[in-house]
């Protein structure tokens, strides 16, 4: 009873005009939309721009948003994402997914309806990619 009164009293100022906003940034959403798509098995990785990479290697720390483009407007997100499958995958099973978890955590997290979720598969990383980066890693430590 007291868990219908409280969704009654949310509904209820849901429904108001509130002259305030919340404004949510477009990192604030790649962000989420990245860690999302971290989740999907199939993704070796995202494809992000000569920026991206280099404030990764300055920071140390990795880039949620890379590969991510995002434009909010006042209650809707549009989302371009743009990955590296792993070689072997179905690529539309695991851009499927992709769309589905981007979605779902983005309106979960900002209450924003999200319009589109676009995936572009930028490239496929084999095995032999993943040996020869192994291979470099240890040489350099």
């Amino acid at each position: 009873m007291e868990e219908e009164n409280i969704k009654e009293e949310i509904e209820n100022k849901d429904n108001t005009d509130n002259t305030e906003s919340i404004q949510i940034a477009d990192d604030v959403v790649a962000i989420i939309a990245g860690k999302a798509v971290s989740e999907v098995s199939g993704v070796a990785g995202m494809s992000g721009g000569f920026a991206g990479g280099i404030s990764e290697v300055l920071s140390g720390k990795k880039n949620l948003s890379k590969g991510i483009k995002v434009d909010v407007s006042e209650k809707e997100a549009k989302i371009d994402v743009n990955i590296i499958v792993e070689y072997g995958v179905r690529i539309p099973d695991v851009a499927f997914e992709i769309q589905n978890r981007v979605k779902k955590a983005v309106e979960a997290m900002t209450g924003l309806k999200v319009s589109s979720v676009n995936v572009h598969v930028q490239g496929v990383k084999t095995t032999e990619e993943k040996e020869e980066n192994k291979e470099q890693n240890n040489i350099e430590e």
